[in-house]
């Protein structure tokens, strides 16, 4: 964002940070030249285009091979959520994404974390993105928000210190509630992809693992260039 120091807390209600996840996945024979430098060079412009609109890209991944029903996610933010919505109608419509369809797609936005007011997701705070990327949703349990607020704050702060463990790791968490099926979703970027297994594992031994009644599907993969995308999609 414009005026975003990097590192800075993001300025939660006076700003609104929206995020959105879309990945395609590979449903037919892409266009002719969907392969080619003039494909490449018409989605680098769009993402120009994009920055110039307010919306950021953070980047294309590679999610191919993963699973069985995915190949590439593309992860925007912005202020305003029409204008991820009109992004990604514009990425879909491109040669280089002729031949795929979308398969998931989650909107969130930046609201208070559940264990401090001070947590703000690293793209907010203008932090350059990791080489991998892990997102996931979750919803907690029926009774998590009913339950006493010091004892679900001390399991929440026992869960955040885990994550001291791992310094490396970027973690990007906000809020779903009423946008989709879920009440949260979690990004987390690392430079080596073996981090974001060790920190998933090293959390499961949570007491808050207690209370999450779902956390799938997880989309992993490696941060690409527009020039490579053609290359995993086409």
């Amino acid at each position: 964002m414009q005026g975003q120091v990097p590192g800075a807390p993001a300025e939660g209600d006076d700003q609104l940070y929206y995020a959105l996840y879309t990945v395609f996945a590979r449903s037919g024979a892409p266009a002719d030249g969907a392969t080619g430098e003039a494909a490449t060079a018409e989605l680098e412009s769009l993402v120009s285009t994009l920055e110039a609109d307010g919306v950021t890209l953070r980047g294309f991944y590679d999610v191919s091979a993963m699973r069985d029903n995915a190949d590439i996610m593309v992860w925007t933010h912005a202020e305003k959520p029409e204008d991820l919505q009109a992004a990604v109608r514009k990425i879909r419509r491109t040669v280089a994404f002729s031949g795929t369809t979308i398969v998931w797609s989650t909107m969130g936005v930046h609201r208070d974390a559940e264990f401090t007011r001070q947590h703000a997701p690293s793209f907010a705070r203008g932090i350059a993105p990791e080489a991998w990327v892990c997102v996931y949703p979750f919803v907690r349990s029926w009774d998590w928000y009913y339950m006493n607020a010091e004892r679900r704050s001390e399991m929440l702060k026992n869960h955040g210190m885990k994550g001291r463990d791992f310094p490396q790791v970027l973690p990007n968490t906000i809020a779903t509630f009423g946008l989709n099926d879920y009440e949260w979703v979690l990004a987390l970027e690392a430079p080596e992809l073996v981090d974001l297994v060790d920190m998933m594992r090293h959390f499961r031994n949570t007491e808050a693992r207690l209370h999450v009644r779902e956390e799938t599907p997880f989309y992993t993969g490696r941060r690409i260039e527009a020039a490579e995308v053609a290359q995993v999609i086409a």
